[in-house]
């Protein structure tokens, strides 16, 4: 894609996410980006991601809705204020709640995509829809209620100088 992922602003010391960090080596890396009034998001699982064979483990399903829900209630925010996600003050979103309903067994294998809708945004807290599908069948859903950290967090997460 050549737009930036929502992930991509966000700030150095706040790249570090397991699931969606552009700093984290070790992580998904996870990318979500504006599809329209959508927020979709792309990731192949690797073999080592199983559950039973042939099958992706549900742990990682609920971490990438996790993520993606998470960006795409920082960019909804964004957007809610009428602002670019590269203007200050930063905003980053953490999940203060995560329900996951597994429809049907993720096969490992294929791309999987996830699709998000913004539910609510409303003050600190946006909630976000979302689905994720393989070859276009839908095996899990999932609703991710956001809280934006309180500036005065991030400011003491800043790295020392």
């Amino acid at each position: 894609m050549s737009q930036k992922a929502f992930q991509d602003y966000y700030p150095d010391h706040l790249s570090y996410c397991y699931g969606c960090g552009r700093l984290n080596e070790h992580g998904h890396r996870l990318q979500s980006y504006w599809d329209g009034d959508e927020t979709v998001a792309h990731f192949t699982p690797a073999p080592y991601h199983i559950a039973i064979p042939g099958y992706v483990y549900g742990g990682l399903l609920a971490s990438l809705i996790d993520c993606h829900g998470t960006g795409s209630a920082a960019a909804a925010a964004y957007r809610a204020e009428g602002r670019s996600m590269d203007s200050e003050p930063p905003r980053r979103f953490l999940t203060a709640s995560l329900h996951v309903d597994f429809l049907k067994p993720t096969p490992l294998g294929p791309e999987l995509e996830l699709r998000g809708r913004i539910a609510e945004v409303k003050g600190r807290k946006v909630v976000v829809d979302i689905t994720l599908s393989a070859e276009g069948e839908v095996c899990v859903k999932g609703r991710v209620v956001a809280v934006q950290v309180p500036e005065s967090y991030v400011i003491q997460l800043l790295p020392e100088t």
